[in-house]
C-alpha cells in the first residue's frame, strides 16, 4: 500500500500525493478568492516560472545569488567547524564563543541585515548574512559530533599511540558525518532564506532578492510567487546534492 511506510519516513509516493493535495488546495483557494493580485493559482505561477527560466537574465540572476549565498554558507561551515574544534580542545575558547553565538541565534535576522547595510555594500550583504547565520549552526553540530566520538576507541588510540591525523580520520570523522548532514539540511535552507531577505532589503540589483523587491513594488504577485518558488527549488536541489556528496565521501549513503 502507498501509505505504508518504513520507520518514520514517508515513502516517495506518499510525499508525491501530499504535494499534489497541497497544489489542489492552493488552486481551489485561488479560484475561490478570484483575485490574482492577492493569490495567483499554481498554474499561473509555474507558467511564469517557465517563462522566466527561458530568459538569460534569469540564470544570470540565479548564478549571482548562488555564488553569494552558497559562498557565505561554505565560509560559515568552515568557520563554525574551526571554532568547534578550538572550543573542543580549549574550555576558554568555548566560554568566549558562547555569548556571541547565542546573540546571533537570538537576534532577528532583519536586525543584522540593517546593521550590516551600514558597514557593507549591498552586493556583499547576502554573503555576509548567509555566513553569519550559518556559523552558530555549524559550530553546534561540529561540537556535538566531536563530543560523540567513541571514548573506548579514543582510549585504544592513545594506548597504541596513533598519530593525531589518524585519530581524527578513523574516530572523529565518522562521528562528525551525521551531524554534518544535519547542518547541511538545516543550514542551506536557512542561508537561502536569510540571504534572499538580505538581497531584498538591500535592493541588490541582479539578485533573486532584488527581483522579489521589484515584483513587490510593481504589484506583480505572480512574479513574486515565481521567484519564491525558484528559491525553494534551488534550496531543495542544493540540499539533496550536498547531502549525497557528503554521504558518498563518508563511504555511505546519505539518508
Amino acid at each position: 500500500m502507498i501509505f505504508i511506510t518504513r520507520g518514520n519516513k514517508p515513502s516517495w509516493q506518499t510525499r508525491l500525493i501530499a504535494a499534489a493535495v497541497w497544489l489542489v488546495l492552493w488552486h481551489l483557494a485561488a479560484e475561490r478568492l478570484a483575485l490574482p493580485l492577492l493569490l495567483p493559482g499554481p498554474g499561473a505561477v509555474f507558467r511564469r516560472l517557465a517563462q522566466l527560466a527561458a530568459q538569460g537574465f534569469f540564470w544570470e540572476t540565479v548564478c549571482r545569488s548562488i555564488s553569494h549565498i552558497l559562498g557565505g554558507f561554505v565560509l560559515g561551515l568552515a568557520a563554525g567547524g574551526a571554532l568547534a574544534a578550538a572550543a573542543f580542545v580549549c574550555r576558554f575558547v568555548q566560554a568566549m564563543v558562547q555569548l556571541p553565538l547565542a546573540l546571533i541565534k537570538a537576534a532577528p535576522v532583519t536586525s543584522f541585515i540593517i546593521l550590516a547595510l551600514v558597514w557593507l555594500p549591498a552586493r556583499r550583504l547576502s554573503l555576509f548574512i548567509a555566513f553569519l547565520m550559518t556559523v552558530p549552526l555549524a559550530y553546534e553540530n561540529s561540537f556535538q559530533g566531536l563530543a560523540a566520538a567513541d571514548p573506548l576507541l579514543l582510549e585504544m588510540a592513545q594506548v597504541f599511540r596513533l598519530p593525531r591525523w589518524q585519530v581524527f580520520r578513523q574516530i572523529y570523522l565518522p562521528a562528525l558525518v551525521p551531524y554534518g548532514l544535519s547542518a547541511l539540511r538545516t543550514g542551506l535552507g536557512f542561508a537561502w532564506k536569510a540571504g534572499a531577505a538580505a538581497e531584498a532589503l538591500a535592493v541588490s540589483a541582479g539578485t533573486i532578492g532584488g527581483q522579489l523587491y521589484n515584483a513587490k513594488v510593481a504589484l506583480e504577485t505572480v512574479d513574486l510567487f515565481a521567484w519564491t518558488t525558484a528559491i525553494i527549488l534551488l534550496s531543495l536541489a542544493m540540499e539533496k546534492a550536498a547531502s549525497a556528496l557528503l554521504g558518498r565521501s563518508a563511504g555511505g549513503k546519505a539518508p
